[in-house]
C-alpha cells in the first residue's frame, strides 16, 4: 500500500486529531470500534469495503463524514476503503462545510452539477484522486446498491430510513448538526468544531482496523 502524500496543513491537522483520541468518550469509542470491525472484516475477506454516510439532506454531516473517513483510511493505508454519502432527499453540499474544509487545507473546486447542487472536487493529497462531492439520495449513482455499511450520522435520517436496501450493516454514529450556528457570529467556530470531531472519530475508527 502506498503512503498518502497529504497536503501539509492536512497532515498536521491529522496528527493533532490523533493526539486527541483520549478526548473521545468511551461510549463513542464503542460505536467507532464497530465501524473499525466492519472495515477489518471486509478487508480480511478481500471484498469491497464500502461506507455510505447518511443524513437527511446530505448537506453537512454526511459530507464531512464521507471525506474524513476516506482521509483517515488513507492515513492508515487502508486503500481498500471507499466512502460515499447520501440523504433521504438531495439538496446541496452546504457552502459552510466547503468553507470549513478549505480552512483546514483542502483544495476544493466546483466542477459541474447545477447552480442549486454543484459538484465539488475535494483534493487532500498529491497522489490521490479528488473526492467528487454533491448532494444525492442515498441509493443514487455513484453510491453502492449492495454490500455496504450504512452509517447514520443524524437521528432524523435514522428514523426516516428504518430499512436501507442493500446494506449489510447499519451503524448509528450521530453528530449534532452545525446548522444551529448558521448566520451567527459563532458559525465558523461551530463548523470547524464539528469537522474536528468527525475527523478525530473517523481516525480513531480506522486506527482500530
Amino acid at each position: 500500500m502506498s503512503q498518502t502524500d497529504f497536503h501539509q496543513p492536512i497532515a498536521s491537522f491529522l496528527q493533532q486529531r490523533i493526539d486527541e483520541f483520549s478526548e473521545i468518550p468511551e461510549d463513542r469509542k464503542e460505536l467507532l470500534e464497530q465501524l473499525g470491525k466492519y472495515v477489518r472484516e471486509k478487508i480480511a475477506a478481500s471484498v469491497p469495503t464500502q461506507l455510505t454516510f447518511l443524513c437527511t439532506h446530505n448537506s453537512r454531516r454526511s459530507h464531512l463524514s464521507q471525506i474524513w473517513a476516506k482521509v483517515a483510511a488513507d492515513h492508515y493505508q487502508l486503500n481498500e476503503v471507499s466512502t460515499f454519502s447520501g440523504g433521504t432527499e438531495a439538496t446541496a453540499m452546504n457552502e459552510r462545510v466547503v468553507a470549513s474544509l478549505r480552512r483546514t487545507g483542502f483544495e476544493i473546486n466546483a466542477d459541474g452539477g447545477t447552480d442549486d447542487n454543484p459538484i465539488y472536487l475535494v483534493s487532500y493529497a498529491t497522489n490521490r484522486s479528488p473526492l467528487e462531492c454533491f448532494s444525492k439520495v442515498y441509493d443514487q449513482t455513484p453510491n453502492p446498491k449492495e454490500n455496504f455499511a450504512a452509517v447514520m450520522t443524524c437521528s432524523s435520517a435514522d428514523q426516516a430510513c428504518p430499512v436501507v436496501p442493500g446494506c449489510d450493516a447499519r451503524l448509528p454514529i450521530r453528530y449534532e448538526d452545525p446548522k444551529i450556528s448558521d448566520d451567527t457570529e459563532r458559525e465558523a467556530e461551530i463548523y470547524d468544531e464539528r469537522s474536528r470531531q468527525i475527523s478525530r472519530e473517523m481516525l480513531y475508527a480506522m486506527s482500530r482496523v
